[in-house]
């Protein structure tokens, strides 16, 4: 397994399987479930694109006009697209918009697992969503990371 986080350059060529953590990130109220999800995935020959930058710095300015948030975007947004598979999980306690967004944006590709646990604010939109575009709904994180580990021996 290998992890690429931003500003890291994306493996475009590199035919492995690539699956996004896609999902609350919130710093200071999200847990690290990306962390807990790679241990599990260690032992296939997958590549995780993992969004939660280690260098992140809350003063940037969410603004077109900010280059290493620019550059943070458009590193989601063009690993989301080489993407293979889109993991979504949506914690409870957090808002998480970026992630509804990437719902939204990839919803149609049917590539996604999503993860809206009871309590989620707006868990009713991510349920009708996921129904109307037949995605593979789970209800608990470790369903969730049951899923995917599922999905690579079937598929690896």
């Amino acid at each position: 397994m290998k992890v690429i986080k931003p500003p890291t350059e994306l493996p475009i060529k590199d035919l492995r399987l690539k699956i996004f953590l896609a999902g609350s990130i919130e710093m200071g109220v999200a847990e690290d479930w990306q962390k807990k999800l790679e241990k599990k995935l260690s032992k296939f020959d997958v590549i995780i694109y993992n969004p939660r930058r280690d260098d992140w710095d809350s003063t940037w300015k969410q603004s077109i006009d900010e280059p290493k948030f620019v550059e943070q975007v458009n590193w989601e947004l063009d690993a989301l697209d080489d993407a293979d598979l889109i993991l979504l999980y949506l914690q409870p306690d957090t808002k998480s918009p970026i992630s509804l967004l990437e719902l939204g944006l990839h919803a149609a590709h049917k590539n996604l697992i999503v993860c809206c646990p009871e309590g989620f604010w707006r868990k009713g939109n991510v349920d009708i969503v996921s129904d109307r575009y037949k995605l593979q709904a789970v209800d608990t994180l470790d369903e969730l990371i049951d899923a995917v580990v599922e999905r690579c021996e079937r598929d690896l």
